[in-house]
């Protein structure tokens, strides 16, 4: 049969560019000089041969997708090969305008799903930007959902000298042919990933991974290897269970894992520029991070840490780190967090030195239990150990000690402390000796007697009457080290009785104290809690007000909501030595009426602290609503309100709002609404400050319908009235827009252009106003911070108005649509005024 080749030499092709060391014949290539025959498991892709050209040939395409529809099952000893030439390579097409969907209930969609075990991605130049696998879609701009680029299912895939690219917020630029070039759809940084895989012995080298939030490269896969790789990233992005060698980093936010699992991911030998400003940290969450011969460049770093406020119980492993050529302990602020491996033995278990060089012992990391070596270094670390007589196979990574919180009773309670060793990759080993330690300012709290296989005993000793934090250190003969968190309480005696049941009395100014005794001789720290009845045998109570840290809240301001309400108040005896007994109310026997009030009825500054923030959906005059509601502009992103739970708590916040108390949203959807007490209401004020989590003035976690609405002139019970909206968009991945809404029949529509500012960041002060049919809008952030835009089209300080119709409402709300904690924001120093 005779064969007629088609030969492409890559060395001067109409762009004027040369691929070196690049030829294709039809049946073969030649690549380096070494020809490779393709076949049923060797395939070649050029996007630069059209299609009629690729018909000519078997195993020959010019389109990644297409060639996935045809691959052959690997092997470890003969993988799936897909031999790609230089170009961009649109794994999802980036002209189609149809919104991309997730493929399943809770899932994301997928550019590409692969099922295929031992499949190599090999890039067939040594510039691995030279080969770029390609998309452009992320949450809210051309999809639905967190894109991501592939799906691969099997063990054993490897990528070499390939660039994987979400170019959703960030351009692509290729210099071989910027024919290929294409802008980023938006600036705005929103999740767009790009690999998530299934398999074990996942390997990549000298490929680049390039995006921003949640970059997402090869998540889910087991023991994985990065070998002189780079990645690009904001947060939430790297994956958390892998050990990445001779790495570099672009660090463009604060924390770029959400959490590492198992035994976490280890920096060997890497070199990572952070531009975070301020404090850098490495996740969000938790989980095992260990950093060896690793430096760090910036600008304007403050301070590195491994997360804003580790766990107690948290241990992190460094060696030998440097910020701009200076040698750092990452966390400083949480020493107790940090172990510094300098002259532990647990060091071996990632570096040693040989013949006057540094090995990276990957070969510990990463061999399992089936001997797995993708470095090639067994023979060395063999050799080692041939040489000392030491472990350099087999040495464990983490040691974990179950449980990491309780609380126990002296007199009652004792606590078996287990403890679990594992290799890196979560393979378990038995028999390794652990030991105990405690401070010597805890040892009058805790008796501690170490058992078999790593255990220990906790027996509570605490003769004080505050229960107190013991920490118990567990650590291994190598320096691996781990904590358990106990709070030792006192033993527990039953709770006081009443010498005197609760009795409710009118006291000054206006407020209502409930009064009792109780048989002890301690501190008194009873819960009560406040309720407005419909009648003197206390039914239909509603709560109004309760205690918080110990606090017994004994008097309750009376105010005009309270009037034509009883007020009941519920005790339960508590001191620091007992669990809250059972609870006697009281009513006060008399209704309230407006003589009973004495502040002032134009304005309310509602006591937050002692707020009550369980559900209440009732409307009444005077009463504070609270619930989770789902707007209708919301719908298309599939969620719904939870009322199972309390809508809001009170207390402190996390991330941006840490350190710092006041009502935040306990569920997505949480409201918060006040009905005042009157007919008729003229101009109105309500001012507050924000805390969001968020810290980058983004304020919320995407820009799917997340919103915070500051409802002011409302008719609460048909939802009427008008709004300040603070939204995160896609425009701005640091920046929220400000916006003035109408409400109607609860359907808010814009009335006012909206005005992009990045002041919605810790701790900005709000004042939403309307005086003379005008709704006036002013917001700044009391703290100093960067941002990055210098035009007129972010602004710092927000001054906007919008002309009103007037109504004669006079409630307030807050609708907040975000998700919750990292995506919360506090609000304190609440001020209502009607005017």
């Amino acid at each position: 049969m005779f064969f007629c080749f088609f030969t492409i030499v890559y060395a001067q092709h109409h762009i004027g560019k040369t691929y070196e060391n690049l030829e294709f014949n039809g049946s073969y290539i030649i690549y380096k000089d070494v020809k490779i025959e393709l076949g049923p498991k060797a395939f070649f892709i050029d996007g630069e041969l059209s299609n009629e050209e690729v018909s000519k040939y078997k195993y020959v395409y010019n389109s990644i997708v297409e060639a996935s529809k045809y691959l052959t099952q690997g092997t470890e000893s003969s993988p799936m090969v897909l031999y790609i030439a230089p170009w961009v390579y649109w794994i999802d097409n980036p002209d189609d305008p149809e919104i991309r969907m997730p493929d399943r209930v809770g899932g994301s969609p997928i550019g590409l799903e692969i099922s295929c075990e031992w499949l190599k991605f090999q890039g067939l130049s040594e510039h691995p930007e030279n080969v770029i696998l390609a998309s452009n879609r992320g949450q809210t701009m051309g999809s639905k959902g967190n894109f991501t680029m592939f799906r691969i299912n099997g063990d054993g895939i490897c990528s070499e000298n390939i660039t994987f690219g979400n170019y959703c917020n960030i351009d692509l630029v290729y210099p071989l042919n910027p024919e290929l070039n294409r802008e980023k759809r938006g600036s705005a940084i929103v999740q767009a990933q790009l690999i998530f895989s299934n398999g074990d012995k996942v390997v990549a080298r000298n490929s680049h991974f390039i995006s921003r939030l949640n970059l997402g490269p090869f998540w889910g896969s087991k023991r994985t290897l990065f070998d002189s790789c780079h990645f690009e990233m904001t947060d939430d992005a790297l994956n958390g269970s892998a050990v990445y060698l001779n790495c570099t980093f672009d660090f463009y936010s604060s924390k770029p894992f959400y959490r590492t699992d198992g035994t976490g991911s280890v920096f060997l030998n890497c070199d990572i520029q952070a531009y975070t400003r301020g404090n850098q940290y490495f996740e969000k969450a938790n989980g095992p991070v260990t950093v060896i011969d690793t430096r760090f460049s910036a600008k304007d770093l403050s301070y590195i840490g491994w997360r804003d406020i580790p766990d107690k119980e948290a241990r992190y492993y460094q060696y030998n780190v440097s910020l701009n050529n200076n040698p750092i302990d990452i966390g400083e602020n949480d020493a107790f967090a940090t172990v510094d491996m300098t002259d532990k033995n647990i060091l071996n278990a990632y570096r040693f030195e040989h013949d006057n060089k540094v090995v990276y012992n990957t070969y510990n990391l990463l061999r399992g239990n089936d001997d797995w070596d993708p470095m090639g270094v067994k023979c060395i670390v063999e050799k080692v150990e041939n040489e000392s007589g030491k472990n350099y196979s087999n040495i464990p990574t983490q040691l974990i000690v179950k449980p990491t919180q309780q609380t126990l009773e002296t007199g009652k309670d004792s606590l078996l402390l287990e403890t679990i060793v594992n290799r890196f990759g979560n393979f378990e080993i038995k028999n390794e000796n652990v030991y105990w330690d405690i401070a010597s300012e805890y040892k009058s709290l805790v008796a501690l007697k170490p058992q078999e296989n790593g255990a220990c005993l906790v027996m509570p000793t605490n003769n004080n009457n505050e229960t107190k934090e013991v920490v118990i250190r567990a650590f291994t003969d190598s320096g691996l080290e781990t904590a358990s968190v106990l709070y030792i309480a006192p033993s527990f005696i039953d709770p006081p009785a009443f010498k005197k049941f609760p009795k409710i009395s009118k006291a000054k100014d206006g407020k209502l104290q409930v009064v009792y005794d109780l048989d002890m001789t301690f501190e008194d720290k009873s819960l009560i809690s406040w309720y407005r009845c419909h009648d003197d045998q206390g039914n239909h109570p509603i709560e109004i007000a309760v205690s918080r840290f110990s606090k017994p809240m004994k008097t309750y301001q009376l105010s005009a909501g309270d009037i034509g309400y009883y007020i009941m108040a519920r005790v339960s005896p508590k001191h620091i030595r007992c669990d809250a007994g059972s609870p006697q109310s009281t009513v006060f026997k008399k209704v309230i009426s407006a003589k009973d009030i004495m502040n002032q009825s134009h304005v309310l500054i509602p006591n937050l602290e002692n707020m009550s923030g369980k559900y209440q959906p009732e409307i009444c005059l005077g009463f504070w609503s609270l619930d989770s509601y789902a707007p209708s502009d919301t719908q298309e992103y599939n969620w719904e309100a939870d009322n199972s739970r309390d809508p809001w708590y009170y207390g402190e916040g996390i991330n941006g709002a840490a350190g710092t108390k006041g009502f935040v949203q306990n569920t997505k959807g949480a409201r918060l609404r006040y009905t005042p007490v009157g007919d008729v209401f003229g101009d109105m004020k309500i001012s507050f400050t924000a805390i969001p989590s968020k810290t980058a003035g983004q304020g919320f976690s995407s820009a799917r319908a997340q919103y915070l609405d500051i409802g002011i002139k409302m008719d609460i019970k048909n939802m009427n009235g008008y709004a300040l909206r603070l939204i995160r968009t896609t425009k701005y991945s640091d920046a929220t827009d400000f916006v003035i809404m109408k409400y109607e029949n609860g359907n808010a529509t814009p009335i006012s252009e909206s005005v992009s500012a990045s002041c919605f960041r810790p701790n900005c002060k709000i004042i939403v106003e309307v005086k003379n049919n005008k709704l006036i809008v002013h917001a700044e952030n009391t703290n100093e911070y960067f941002s990055a835009h210098e035009n007129d089209e972010v602004v710092k300080v927000v001054d906007m108005q919008a002309e009103i119709t007037p109504n004669k409402f006079g409630g307030l709300s807050f609708q907040h649509t975000g998700t919750v904690r990292s995506g919360a924001t506090l609000i304190k120093d609440l001020k209502i005024e009607w005017l």
